[in-house]
């Protein structure tokens, strides 16, 4: 079949919270189409890719996109028409020169990566293969493999309780998640984390506290201390049919560059404890994570220190244990190959949040995958806050082997389609191995 590309095009489509996002698509001559629709973060890092927004006061508070549409229909399109589908790097780094700048600030990631996903998609249909098997040929030829990696279906981290800038409420700490990781089957996983979920919102409604969302479909309630949200998690683990430690365990996403305060160089997080407000040195606050982990079973923990704190990276990463628990760097590392490197050589962490919107193009996500396998750092494949019913990131996290995903508490459409869509794989790959 012919895989040139013969169209290229985008509209300006809704995201989760009401905002405006982008959706491209991409048609071959042979009549296949891919398609993409891209999300959007709320805790971003500073050094995330640039999200190209309007500014027109006139229109969604100046959140539009249309000038992103644009640059896809017209410039991205001039370049890519006429050009193979299945060189899915040539394509991107055509892009990327096209763009000419760091951060994709003239064109938009927004924009790139809406192309780079539809053209991959475009490509998998062209084959009449499944996009996670498309995408997993891909990377094992980018990654110079005689055999595809295997495929394989991640664990889900479940935010089922929000705080920090996904909800507004009293919690600080902005994603507390569970985690089944001794229970074996992603469909057993799934309901684990359902279950657990229902109870959660029973126990919050017999103390009182709202069940009303964040986000990322996680509860949102106001509770006096984070401590406290940890042991409402821990009350409804106990109350579900599946075991606290051996089977579920807990996640923490801090985002702490929120909190830090660049002037006086402390951290300033109220609420986190019953000292109401943790302001101190890096070292004291490491000190305070690691005492939190001693006292719950937390397995990970996210963000605990500032994106450009690498002095408070390194004294947490001394005191850790990289044997039992995860260390994960999000906007610490922000999906970007050569802070990511940097934090893989520096041994400051063992896990990664994979987040494709923070760089832009799916090649440059491969060369992140590519430094986690030769650094074995943990891949974890995450939506953003602001979302669409897309599921490209469940079949990229099976591509690539991802230890672990995340898309949320498992409510709310946009949440719950990517769960759905790693059910179908499970099925699929069930059925296709003897």
């Amino acid at each position: 079949m012919d895989t040139t590309i013969q169209n290229v095009t985008a509209r300006e489509i809704l995201d989760s919270r009401g905002n405006p996002t982008l959706k491209a698509e991409v048609t071959l001559e042979s009549g296949a189409k891919g398609e993409f629709s891209v999300p959007s973060g709320a805790s971003t890092g500073i050094y995330e890719a640039i999200e190209l927004r309007d500014g027109d006061l006139a229109r969604y508070n100046g959140k539009g996109v249309l000038t992103a549409v644009e640059n896809v229909k017209n410039r991205i399109a001039d370049k890519l028409v006429g050009m193979d589908a299945l060189r899915q790097s040539e394509i991107d780094n055509t892009m990327i020169a096209l763009d000419g700048t760091k951060n994709k600030s003239k064109l938009g990631a927004n924009a790139i990566l809406g192309v780079s996903f539809a053209v991959c998609r475009a490509a998998a249909t062209s084959q009449n293969r499944k996009l996670y098997n498309y995408l997993n040929s891909l990377l094992s030829t980018f990654l110079d493999r005689i055999e595809n990696q295997p495929l394989s279906l991640p664990t889900p981290l479940f935010n089922i309780l929000n705080g920090g800038a996904h909800a507004d409420n009293t919690l600080s700490i902005q994603e507390f998640m569970t985690i089944p990781i001794g229970v074996e089957r992603f469909s057993e996983q799934l309901r684990a984390g359902t279950e657990i979920d229902h109870e959660l919102k029973r126990i919050l409604k017999e103390r009182g506290a709202t069940t009303s969302v964040g986000d990322e479909g996680g509860f949102a309630p106001n509770l006096p201390t984070d401590e406290t949200a940890l042991e409402f998690l821990s009350e409804a683990v106990e109350a579900s049919a599946f075991k606290l430690e051996s089977e579920i365990v807990f996640g923490l996403d801090v985002a702490a560059s929120q909190y830090w305060e660049e002037d006086d160089k402390v951290y300033a997080i109220p609420n986190i404890s019953e000292e109401k407000v943790l302001v101190d040195k890096p070292q004291k606050v490491s000190n305070f994570y690691i005492d939190l982990l001693n006292r719950f079973p937390i397995r990970l923990i996210e963000d605990p220190l500032a994106e450009d704190d690498w002095a408070g990276w390194k004294d947490l990463a001394k005191k850790f244990d990289f044997k039992e628990k995860i260390l994960v760097g999000d906007d610490l590392t922000v999906t970007n190959p050569q802070r990511v490197e940097r934090a893989a050589k520096e041994k400051i962490i063992n896990g990664l949040i994979i987040k494709p919107n923070q760089i832009g193009t799916l090649t440059e996500v491969f060369e992140v995958i590519k430094i986690c396998n030769a650094y074995n750092i943990k891949k974890i494949v995450s939506h953003r806050s602001g979302e669409t019913t897309d599921t490209f990131i469940a079949d990229l996290a099976v591509a690539c082997g991802a230890e672990f995903i995340k898309d949320g508490a498992p409510i709310r459409g946009e949440r719950v389609a990517k769960y759905n869509r790693l059910l179908e794989i499970e099925e699929e790959l069930q059925v296709s191995t003897p």
